[in-house]
């Protein structure tokens, strides 16, 4: 079952909650459960692999959470998504 799937029955559910049966409303919740479940799942070759993990050691970052920022600054190096601007009366770490 595709995620567009899930997502529609998930919402024809929430319309019309009161008419959902109690078994149909516990498969749905439950194919969309697993769906969750398993998004985090993408496997890498190995020596990808050793890399994340050897990065997402030295920067402190779980290896999906290190994934999503790989891409996410490929995208915006890459023009696929803005750059986040910075605040210029934040606060910064270091010297100038």
């Amino acid at each position: 079952m595709a995620s567009s799937d899930t997502a529609t029955l998930l919402e024809d559910a929430a319309d019309r909650i009161a008419d959902v049966s109690r078994a149909d409303l516990q498969i749905i919740l439950r194919r969309a459960a697993l769906r969750l479940r398993n998004a985090g799942a993408v496997s890498m070759e190995d020596d990808i692999e050793d890399a994340l993990r050897d990065l997402a050691g030295e920067l402190g970052m779980m290896r999906n959470d290190m994934i999503r920022f790989i891409v996410r600054e490929w995208m915006e190096q890459n023009t696929y998504l803005p750059v986040h601007d910075l605040d210029e009366d934040g606060e910064v770490d270091g010297n100038a």
